[in-house]
């Protein structure tokens, strides 16, 4: 992969924008503290060109993708972390509360189980809804579910992308 050379500022920018407009646009906020954030997003940023994906930043990655798929920012815990501490781990995500100066950020636990703990994606079929046409799709940041024939390149709801989806119930 990549090296670790630092983004330059106008892509920082552009990226920060357009994580911005998805969060807004999907019902979410970034940190309100631009500064904060835009190092996030640097992260972001360093992390795709080392790993080929944008992995959280505040965590440590494998390397290999599959591994890291809960991590990849938006990663699997933002939503129940904004509901329960109104803010993803690393913060780049908060709630409207944070946005709104109602409550400070604080430090969010780790939900992230340990590697020998963590379950490898697998299918959630249902022998009594198993005569559907077409597979059912779960985006596993936000739950969205779609029937089709493969997952969307990206989530209407919440942005992330194809890989993020798992196979939720078979088909017939």
């Amino acid at each position: 992969m990549g090296n670790n050379r630092k983004p330059d500022q106008d892509k920082i920018d552009r990226l920060y924008k357009k994580l911005y407009d998805e969060a807004e646009q999907g019902g979410y906020h970034l940190n309100p503290d631009t500064e904060f954030t835009k190092d996030l997003v640097e992260g972001l940023l360093i992390n795709e060109e080392r790993y080929g994906y944008p992995s959280c930043p505040c965590r440590l990655a494998s390397g290999i993708k599959q591994e890291d798929i809960d991590i990849i920012c938006p990663c699997d815990y933002r939503d129940p972390d904004v509901v329960e501490y109104d803010a993803c781990y690393c913060g780049l995500y908060v709630s409207e509360s944070i946005v709104d100066g109602e409550k400070q950020l604080t430090k969010i636990p780790e939900r992230r189980p340990p590697v020998d703990q963590r379950q490898k994606p697998a299918s959630v079929g249902s022998t009594s809804v198993s005569k559907l046409p077409l597979p059912v799709w779960r985006c596993r940041v936000c739950g969205y579910l779609c029937a089709r024939d493969n997952p969307p390149e990206v989530c209407p709801i919440c942005k992330a992308k194809k890989d993020r989806f798992e196979k939720f119930i078979e088909n017939a």
